[in-house]
């Protein structure tokens, strides 16, 4: 039987990081809506139900060029979100030992050592040059 499945998942998709994340996404509309009554309800089990089709149908799938572009895709979105947070976990564990300041011409993130009193900071990125107290 493990042999037959075997076979006929060969050149098909298959779990992915972005179906993973469709089931979950599924679950929290299914579990939200089994909470809620009436009209809301009824749509978050429609769309727990939409989920599910959506993920066997990328599951299953034998265009494959397709479905890894759109995972692709969806892990590039997740890397940034992750990247946001891992960048203010850092900064957070950075506060006692460093000041982080904001280039005024380009927006880019300045760190400096903290109780140096007022200082010269020069942006790495544009060459810019302003006086904060540190």
């Amino acid at each position: 039987m493990r042999q037959r499945i075997a076979r006929f998942m060969l050149g098909r998709n298959g779990q992915d990081p972005l179906n993973i994340f469709i089931l979950i996404a599924a679950t929290a509309a299914l579990v939200l809506g089994s909470f809620l009554r009436g009209f809301v309800g009824d749509i978050l089990r429609l769309i727990t139900l939409a989920l599910i089709a959506v993920s066997w149908f990328r599951m299953l799938s034998k265009n494959l060029p397709r479905r890894r572009a759109e995972n692709a895709r969806y892990l590039r979105w997740r890397y940034q979100v992750s990247g946001f947070f891992r960048c203010q976990k850092t900064r957070w564990e950075q506060r006692r030992d460093y000041r982080f300041f904001t280039c005024p011409s380009c927006r880019s993130t300045l760190r400096v050592p903290r109780g140096r009193g007022k200082i010269r900071i020069v942006c790495r990125k544009c060459g810019s040059s302003f006086t904060r107290k540190s």
